[in-house]
């Protein structure tokens, strides 16, 4: 896979296989660098054609000074593909990986994400917060699973904005 030669080291994959498609994500981190990233592969089935590329997710930007949190946990949309990653920052992100863009940001969870998965039809989705001792031994929130309800809204991609005409 993409990341495995970028990182240091491999913290959780995923895969996939669709009508058209198959691939994975993995999910990496690289310290001396000071990145955690998400990499998705795909293989086009009829054409063989391949595709890769890597992403940046879980962060956030404070007074000009960038935090990275680690991504721990990733699970595939069953029904339209999309997919959605859990970090140490304590939120659900969905992302529509064919766009390369975020859907859906759910609200802060109480500690990190360790777990994700939908259910079979892609209605529900279990989310296991769980400290992850990133910071050391300190006083945590006690682990907990949530299932919540997931809207279309939520996962389902946006078309493909096609380019206007020239002015």
């Amino acid at each position: 896979m993409l990341a495995a030669g970028f990182c240091e080291q491999l913290r959780t994959a995923a895969g996939f296989c669709e009508q058209w498609s198959c691939g994975g994500l993995s999910s990496s981190s690289n310290r001396r660098r000071g990145e955690e990233v998400v990499a998705m592969e795909k293989i086009e089935k009829q054409s063989g054609a391949w595709e890769e590329y890597a992403f940046k997710c879980h962060r956030k930007s404070e007074a000009g000074r960038d935090t990275v949190y680690p991504v721990n946990a990733m699970a595939f949309h069953p029904i339209y593909g999309t997919f959605a990653t859990g970090g140490c920052d304590g939120y659900v992100n969905v992302w529509d990986g064919n766009n390369k863009k975020r859907l859906y940001q759910y609200s802060k969870y109480p500690t990190s994400i360790a777990a994700l998965s939908f259910n079979r039809d892609g209605r529900l989705l279990a989310v296991a917060s769980s400290y992850t001792f990133e910071e050391g031994e300190i006083p945590h929130e006690p682990d907990a699973i949530f299932v919540r309800n997931v809207n279309e809204v939520e996962v389902k991609p946006k078309p493909k904005a096609l380019p206007g005409p020239p002015p």
